[in-house]
């Protein structure tokens, strides 16, 4: 029989059926009738009755919770991106704001500021991700020389297939022959290489196979500060110890030996320091580190025993006279066999920066090289578990490191295409610097490499006073007044760590020259208007 508003069966599943269809917004079924379904007061009682039995204790609550997790946190997407996210809506609603629009220039995202891909790369991933393109006259015959390699490294000759959880095999090899062309005829095995989804798939996958220990015997993590927040993220969700080591602003970001000595030192009495994080080019800092500099730091990663990591995602993106590119590998296999026989380092690149931008591929490679070979077995049962990095995302860092060359069809282009946007960062860097340096209460070191600026920014001890009042860090209260004010859209230097009583922001120099002037000029009259208010 039919139960109370038409529901099937007897009374007690009518009873438990309708409640459910109630607690879920849904008509229960029934016979089709013209006009609005009138439910009983019986119905309506009972699933009332059984929704309030169904309701219990979530098993999954802030408490409950995995306690890592918690205490990540991750300042590029945080608070003041939500809160730009909720004013976006708003503008879109019609309401009122002194600006048309968000300025998004927290993340380095090039793409999304209006940098125009790669033609050559976005041809081979177009051919490989449709293969019946390959007839087609409108692409090159070297797009299409390397779409087939890359295919014919696919199962079924498909990029969406599975592939080795070290990479495809001919990619890692175009890897270790980029590696080599870079340093001058250094050594790589594609045995090496690792494939990974971005080079935070990569950094992560390393941290978590080095950290161990509990107590004092913990293994500690010495990462720069100011940081990129993936180390810190990284490491309170493996549940490591962060040892902080602190560039030197006053020397434009330099990284001083005697200070990772100092961390280093303090750190043994509570932890076991053995990895050596390094970011170059630097982010959010911009520095690029000259050679006996990198020098020293393998030397002292040699003699205390340290895991290096060599962050180089910006290897590409250099732009101040005089600074130059050098990779930790190829200095190292310089310093001579006692340090290149033994110390072990991991180095990472990315499609996502340099001058391609290709962010959403999520594609990028890691080399590690003097890994125990057992260590070296266990990494890539840590990988298998993830199965394969994105496939298409192979097929892009491939042409990163296989791009077209002279003689080829599409060099002309290419070489045309990632110049402009390479001179372009550079004047757009240089424009950054000069523009912050001329405003009173802002201090901007040069901006050799990367893409973003981390000016220095001073609070007056009013503003600082109000922001304790709001519960905020004093940069995260004057980041957030900015957006609210101007639509710009800044992280605090509080998210990637500073020296206590200094206050930064990173913005990325990413948006078009002309977009970027009037973002700065806006920038320029807001610190003004704001140390008006708060001298």
């Amino acid at each position: 029989g039919r139960g109370p508003g038409g529901c099937r069966g007897g009374r007690t599943d009518t009873a438990l059926r309708c409640a459910a269809s109630l607690a879920a917004g849904r008509q229960p079924r029934g016979p089709r009738r013209e006009g609005t379904v009138r439910w009983s007061s019986a119905a309506k009682a009972s699933a009332v009755k059984i929704n309030e039995k169904a309701s219990r204790e979530k098993i999954l609550t802030l408490e409950s919770m995995n306690p890592q997790v918690k205490a990540v946190e991750y300042a590029v997407r945080g608070p003041i991106v939500l809160k730009a996210g909720e004013i976006e809506k708003e503008l879109r609603k019609g309401i009122k704001k002194p600006f048309t629009e968000v300025i998004k220039a927290n993340i380095g995202d090039a793409h999304a500021m209006g940098q125009r891909p790669i033609t050559f790369l976005r041809q081979v991933v177009a051919l490989c991700t449709y293969p019946n393109l390959l007839d087609s006259p409108s692409f090159p015959e070297d797009a299409k020389k390397r779409a087939r390699r890359i295919l014919q490294g696919c199962g079924g000759n498909s990029l969406g297939s599975y592939t080795a959880s070290q990479g495809i095999n001919c990619i890692r090899e175009d890897v270790a022959s980029y590696i080599e062309r870079r340093d001058g005829e250094v050594p790589a095995d594609p045995d090496n290489i690792y494939l990974t989804t971005g080079a935070s798939d990569g950094i992560s996958a390393i941290l978590k196979i080095l950290i161990s220990g509990g107590g004092k015997s913990r293994t500690g993590v010495m990462i720069p500060i100011p940081q990129y927040p993936l180390y810190s993220a990284a490491i309170s969700e493996l549940d490591a110890i962060q040892v902080n080591y602190y560039l030197d602003e006053e020397n434009c970001w330099a990284l001083d030996v005697n200070e990772l000595r100092r961390a280093l030192n303090e750190a043994k009495a509570y932890c076991n320091p053995k990895v050596l994080c390094i970011i170059n080019p630097g982010n959010p800092t911009g520095q690029v580190q000259n050679r006996k500099c990198i020098e020293d730091v393998i030397h002292f990663a040699w003699e205390e025993k340290l895991f290096l990591l060599a962050d180089e995602v910006y290897q590409d993106n250099v732009y101040s006279e005089g600074c130059q590119f050098h990779s930790f590998k190829k200095i190292l296999y310089e310093m001579g066999p006692e340090y290149y026989n033994n110390v072990e380092l991991a180095s990472f690149h990315s499609t996502s920066k340099g001058y391609m931008g290709e962010c959403g591929y999520r594609g990028g490679y890691m080399e590690v090289i003097n890994l125990h070979p057992e260590i070296k077995g266990q990494l890539v049962k840590l990988l298998s578990v993830r199965l394969c990095p994105p496939v298409s995302g192979q097929a892009a860092m491939d042409i990163v490191v296989n791009p077209p060359v002279p003689g080829e069809e599409s060099y002309a282009q290419f070489i045309k295409e990632k110049e402009s946007v390479l001179n372009n960062l550079a004047k757009k860097a240089k424009l950054t610097e000069d523009m912050f340096n001329k405003i009173p209460g802002v201090h901007c070191n040069a901006l050799q490499g990367a893409m973003y600026a981390f000016p220095r920014i001073f609070i007056p001890s009013k503003a600082i006073e109000e922001a304790k009042a709001h519960k905020m860090a004093p940069d995260m209260f004057y980041c957030m007044k900015l957006l609210e004010e101007t639509g710009i859209c800044v992280v605090p230097g509080s998210g990637f760590g500073q020296r206590e009583g200094t206050y930064h922001f990173r913005m990325t120099i990413l948006p078009p020259v002309e977009k970027l002037k009037i973002l700065l000029e806006k920038v320029k009259d807001f610190h003004i208007k704001f140390l008006e208010k708060y001298a």
